[in-house]
């Protein structure tokens, strides 16, 4: 088992997702993320709807200074993303705190497993659990923005 590293002091971690600071996360996302640069607001509020979302705050401000969202069925299976820290709060464990928030939170649902992707943050994740697929062989995946759709 995993420990689950304490949030930093000053911080608290919430999945209610009327705390979740729509504009702020869309700011980040859209404009400081590698794998959501120029993500529509209406597609990034789809998206917060539909998933469960985590959030990392400062308990003077109340300001939001991290977020993660999980795409599951509560069942079988879930996908972490959009894990974002804001840069004046980075360093402080705040992500890898926040991730392994994710992890236990998700624990009792049974779930298969949790996958992620990542270019840069491999050692964050791996502090929580991830590990590399054994075979990622097996995976396939269906990226829609490759194909053009023509309309009549």
């Amino acid at each position: 088992m995993n420990v689950t590293p304490a949030l930093a002091a000053g911080y608290e971690l919430s999945t209610d997702p009327g705390r979740v600071d729509a504009e702020r996360v869309h700011r980040w996302l859209s404009t400081d993320a590698y794998w959501a640069l120029g993500r529509e607001r209406e597609k990034q509020d789809r998206a917060i709807a539909g998933s469960l979302n985590f959030g990392v705050y400062d308990v003077a401000s109340g300001e939001q200074v991290a977020y993660a969202r999980v795409v599951t069925d509560r069942a079988t299976f879930a996908w972490l993303c959009d894990v974002y820290v804001d840069p004046a709060v980075r360093g402080k464990g705040i992500g890898t705190s926040l991730v392994a928030a994710v992890r236990d939170h998700l624990r009792p649902f049974g779930l298969r497993r949790m996958l992620l992707a990542t270019q840069d943050a491999h050692g964050v994740y791996e502090k929580v659990g991830f590990e590399a697929l054994e075979d990622p062989g097996l995976w396939m995946a269906l990226i829609f923005e490759k194909f053009s759709v023509s309309t009549p």
